[in-house]
């Protein structure tokens, strides 16, 4: 803690000689070692403290200035060590400045009576219109989000959830507003009610109003030219850059929103990207971009996703290319709760849009690809599980996480087959085949509501299933027998259905007990809920091995996994894996073939292919 006192009569008169100015110099504390050289043409309001002013600071590279306050007018500042501050064009009012700072060409930052630095308002996702389901603190994660926006109906778990939040901001509310230690403030205009942590970097931004940046040094935020950013909550990692407009939003960790995007009453969570259109009473959870300028996503709730366009129709079903951002793994929620099937994009399936709306059961074909010819919808059963899109994103994904170690709130769970896809696959596979029984064998096409299933696609939806079954079984298996944990779970936790909270994939029995657990006072504080989400994915192993375990003895009709059981099921997982990497090397070939792929691109990937037999034992 610094320890301060008055300035001496010989330092006023400097102070004074260099055109200084103070209402009332008695005001004015410094710590212990202050120089008063080092201050030129400041006005001081109010209470000041100023710390010591010894170092040059960097202004750019190889261009150094010694620290110090020139061209300002300050009321009620705190002001840290070896910070320099100059032409400021208006002033600066009720800040707490750290260590290290440099802050030029500002024209005003202050902070003003009943200021919330963007945390403690309700914003309402998935329905631009309807009542607040989200409230927006700094603490605030993707599995938070989901949990509220899912039990929103649930007044008292609402109610709870709310009054927890509201405690943790009142707690943590600071006085004034806050300027981190090395944070960067360059030709900024207007900074109002706004906390920007260590080591951001804020150059040429507008106007930034009741906010808070949350920046470290390992992972640092940058806000650049001509952003404007309104009541929000921009977390470690971030760029907002290029003249992007903000207001009542949250954006989570590594996260760039760019080249005049657009952002209202919208949440953006871990890794996303988001250039050029717009988003409104969005829900974008991890991994989420869009890119075109007639992108607008409005209402939806979003997660491994890539939007297209409708103008250019492109549906970014990228492969071996180094563009591929990847295709829907889970599923895009619609406002209705319907599931986007296609991969990527819906710009080129708008024809067919309007009717999957009307029927969310399209959910239980999942990685299906969706087509329009004429009036007429297709679906293409389980096509994505055997593409060279999907096999890139599974190695690829974890890769692309650019968050700090240090900050990760968001939980995100990169198996592409766990119990919730796989569950979806079960019920997908039964579909097929009770539409193959109820119709025969020998029709050319079948019909599931209003879409048309060829009799080939059919039969190869219910293979490529089966494919994912045995690839499933066999890898949980192979890491129960390397784990010690082979035999009958210990518990029941994960028995039946499972969940994804955008990212966190847990047993139905887990969200219901956080429920119960928050409501009757268990959990207490906004961080005993985070915690327990934590908690939770700490154990996504055995109780995946709980649910799997007993989808084993189903699947093969057994009472018990004994040695012959083991090494039946150990054969069928080869076998489904060499079958699967043998799809992808035919999809990689034909893509090649229709000339989008040059000879050594594809050479390199058929290489990391016959790696695969390394992964079998």
């Amino acid at each position: 803690m610094t320890n301060y006192r008055n300035l001496t009569a010989q330092e006023i008169e400097v102070l004074e000689n260099n055109s200084c100015w103070a209402e009332d110099w008695t005001r004015v504390e410094v710590a212990e070692g202050f120089i008063p050289y080092n201050f030129h043409r400041v006005t001081f309001y109010g209470d000041i403290r100023l710390g010591q002013f010894d170092k040059q600071v960097e202004v750019t590279q190889g261009f150094t200035k010694h620290s110090g306050i020139n061209d300002a007018t300050l009321r009620n500042v705190t002001i840290g060590n070896d910070c320099l501050i100059e032409k400021i064009g208006n002033y600066i009012n009720n800040y707490q400045i750290d260590d290290d700072c440099y802050i030029s060409n500002v024209s005003t930052m202050e902070t003003t009576e009943g200021a919330t630095f963007g945390e403690g308002h309700i914003v309402s996702v998935l329905n631009e219109v309807g009542q607040g389901n989200v409230m927006l603190f700094r603490g605030l994660n993707s599995q938070l989000a989901a949990f509220m926006v899912k039990h929103f109906a649930d007044k008292e778990l609402k109610d709870r959830l709310v009054s927890m939040i509201q405690a943790d901001v009142e707690m943590n509310r600071p006085e004034q507003g806050r300027v981190g230690k090395g944070a960067r403030i360059v030709n900024a205009r207007e900074i109002y009610n706004t906390v920007i942590e260590d080591e951001c970097e804020v150059c040429g931004a507008t106007r930034l109003n009741n906010c808070t940046i949350l920046s470290t040094r390992d992972a640092s935020v940058y806000i650049g030219a001509g952003v404007i950013c309104e009541n929000s909550i921009i977390s470690n990692g971030c760029s907002i850059n290029n003249s992007v407009k903000m207001q009542d939003c949250f954006v989570g960790e590594a996260c760039t929103i760019t080249n005049g995007f657009t952002a209202e009453a919208s949440i953006f969570f871990a890794n996303s990207y988001m250039a050029n259109g717009e988003a409104c009473a969005a829900f974008c959870g991890p991994f989420s971009a869009s890119h075109h300028k007639s992108s607008l996503l409005i209402g939806g709730q979003f997660s491994f996703y890539n939007a297209g366009s409708n103008t250019n129709f492109s549906n970014h079903a990228y492969k071996m290319g180094p563009m591929h951002y990847g295709t829907l793994e889970r599923g895009t929620k619609t406002a209705s709760g319907a599931y986007v099937l296609m991969p990527a994009t819906i710009g080129a399936f708008s024809v067919c849009f309007g009717k999957l709306m009307h029927h969310p059961d399209t959910r239980n074909l999942p990685f299906s690809y969706l087509m329009a010819y004429g009036d007429d919808c297709y679906l293409i059963p389980g096509r994505n599980i055997t593409t060279v899109g999907l096999y890139r994103d599974i190695k690829k994904w974890p890769k692309r996480d650019k968050r700090a170690d240090s900050c990760r709130k968001s939980i995100i769970n990169f198996d592409w087959l766990s119990p919730f896809t796989v569950g979806e696959i079960i019920q997908g596979k039964k579909i097929l085949e009770q539409l193959q029984k109820a119709s025969g064998r020998d029709v050319s096409s079948y019909n599931y509501h209003d879409y048309v299933i060829n009799a080939s696609s059919l039969k190869k939806g219910i293979k490529y299933y089966d494919i994912a079954l045995h690839i499933y079984m066999g890898a949980v298996l192979k890491r129960a027998v390397k784990g010690g944990w082979l035999g009958q779970p210990v518990g029941q936790t994960g028995k039946g259905q499972w969940n994804d909270l955008s990212g966190l994939l847990l047993p139905d029995s887990e969200e219901q007990r956080m429920k119960d657990d928050i409501k009757n006072g268990t959990l207490a504080t906004i961080d005993d809920v985070n915690d327990r989400f934590t908690d939770i994915d700490n154990n996504y192993r055995p109780y995946q091995w709980a649910w799997t375990y007993n989808l084993l003895l189903d699947y093969y009709g057994l009472t018990e996994l004994d040695t012959a059981a083991i090494e039946r099921i150990r054969t069928d997982y080869v076998k489904a894996r060499r079958a699967w990497i043998a799809e992808i090397r035919k999809d990689a070939e034909k893509e090649y073939q229709m000339g989008d792929v040059e000879p050594d691109v594809l050479s390199d990937f058929l290489e990391k292919l016959d790696h695969e037999v390394d992964y079998e034992e």
